[in-house]
């Protein structure tokens, strides 16, 4: 995104909150335009100045996961990511399962987590890689070879590139196709899948081939 990135940042700890504030208003093309500390005030923000990401913290009061599921039935298309010290793997499918695009661990840096920013505002999901590697050792649900299968020769493909860490930007340049065609693909592999977006989708991917059985 060329414009000014929109951000509320929701965390109970007033000096976080503070840091995060004025990191990401010290780098250009960020401005961050409410904070608040609970999920009352996650929601009353995007309800009221609709910001383009909310950074939410998951340990506050009301939840910060509780907070996802209104938030999204009121504005289906509003970007959430959980800023967090959280690890847990319920925790990470929990948010993911709920709608939020983005699961970042606290100890990122400023510039880092602008970048993230800016990826989840582009419109694709980000999980710390730690995070990642944790969940497709420990998964908490069976992969679903048989979904994997039923996706076409090309949705597979895009599908592939995707679970390899490539942007849809990236993923239509090595193609030869347009990024809104790879991104119709992505949104036709997530519905047979079942997930609510690209990083859920790759992990289902990595795992089911970890799991397809090996004929003789």
């Amino acid at each position: 995104m060329s414009e000014t990135i929109r951000v509320a940042v929701i965390d109970d700890h007033p000096l976080f909150r503070e840091g995060v504030t004025r990191s990401l208003s010290e780098i250009d093309g960020f401005l961050v335009i409410a904070e608040g500390g609970s999920k009352d005030d996650a929601l009353r923000i995007a309800q009221d100045l609709r910001p383009d990401i909310i950074l939410i913290d998951i340990s506050m009061p009301g939840g910060g996961l509780n907070a996802i599921g209104p938030i999204l039935e009121a504005s289906p298309a509003q970007k959430i990511i959980m800023l967090t010290v959280s690890e847990t793997n319920d925790d990470v499918t929990g948010a993911l399962k709920a709608g939020a695009k983005g699961y970042v661990l606290k100890g990122v840096g400023s510039r880092a987590l602008a970048d993230i920013i800016r990826t989840v505002a582009d419109g694709d999901g980000y999980v710390a890689p730690t995070l990642s590697a944790k969940l497709l050792h420990n998964p908490s649900e069976p992969s679903n070879v048989d979904a994997i299968a039923a996706l076409t020769a090309r949705e597979h493909e895009v599908l592939k590139l995707v679970a390899t860490g490539l942007s849809n930007k990236e993923v239509a340049r090595k193609l030869d196709l347009h990024e809104k065609t790879i991104k119709h693909h992505m949104t036709q592999v997530m519905a047979k899948l079942d997930v609510n977006n690209r990083t859920e989708a790759a992990m289902v991917f990595r795992d089911a081939i970890d799991r397809k059985p090996v004929r003789d």
